[in-house]
């Protein structure tokens, strides 16, 4: 673990997983349990695989993002957990990246999206936060598009959305020929509404969709499930 600057307004913390660590805004959009979930979802991955993290945010996946301040401290995240030879971050805009050096390019891509349309819920003055969580800079519609140009044939495709939005995924994906093959729902607790689905998808792939095994987060007594302590590594 290299030491690295940490500026002013950002903390260091404690992923939970082998060791790493990451820089974080105070006041910024922070990495909460749908990257965590969205990264177990994609964990089952071939060796050498080229994989693209689409608005990687803070960097708890590593890949592009149109926002440079996130990018910048996302390099200095890498640095840290020593990944330089594994991790390439760029400043880019999601939209219109097919054009460029990209098309075919990606096996894998993982993305954990704005959820909220632009004219719906409560918008924060903060605007690095109003990127992160309202489609202003990129809507569903611009990431399954874009993804489906940059994956080759027979690539992956995983997703973490809002529930509300999955017949819209699914009629995007298959659009752009990126068929569903896998759908899981993740429950707080056993009682509660879904409030995040995890979908995985391959582009042209044959049409065969599994209904995985909900997931629930916290169990009677408000403590991780046992699936939930496994992401991190941890016994119940």
């Amino acid at each position: 673990m290299k030491n690295v600057k940490c500026l002013e307004n950002e903390r260091i913390d404690d992923l939970d997983y082998k060791g790493m660590k990451i820089i974080q805004k105070n006041d910024g959009f922070c990495f909460g349990m749908d990257s965590v979930l969205i990264a177990n979802f994609a964990k089952v991955l071939k060796k050498d695989s080229i994989i693209a993290d689409l608005g990687t945010g803070t960097g708890i996946i590593y890949g592009f993002d149109i926002q440079s301040e996130m990018i910048e401290m996302a390099s200095r995240s890498v640095q840290m957990n020593e990944l330089d030879d594994k991790v390439i971050l760029e400043n880019l805009d999601i939209v219109g990246m097919s054009s460029k050096k990209y098309k075919k390019f990606f096996d894998v891509i993982v993305t954990n999206p704005p959820y909220k349309k632009i004219s719906t819920g409560l918008v924060n003055d903060n605007e690095k936060k109003l990127i992160s969580r309202h489609e202003v800079k990129c809507t569903l519609e611009d990431i399954i598009y874009e993804s489906s140009k940059i994956l080759k044939d027979n690539a992956v495709f995983y997703m973490v959305h809002r529930p509300e939005r999955l017949v819209s995924i699914i009629e995007l994906m298959r659009k752009n020929k990126i068929e569903p093959k896998e759908i899981q729902l993740v429950y707080p607790h056993i009682n509660d509404k879904a409030n995040l689905v995890l979908v995985k998808g391959v582009k042209c792939g044959k049409p065969q969709l599994e209904i995985l095994e909900p997931l629930i987060v916290y169990n009677e007594k408000n403590e991780y499930t046992d699936e939930i302590l496994k992401m991190y590594n941890k016994e119940s």
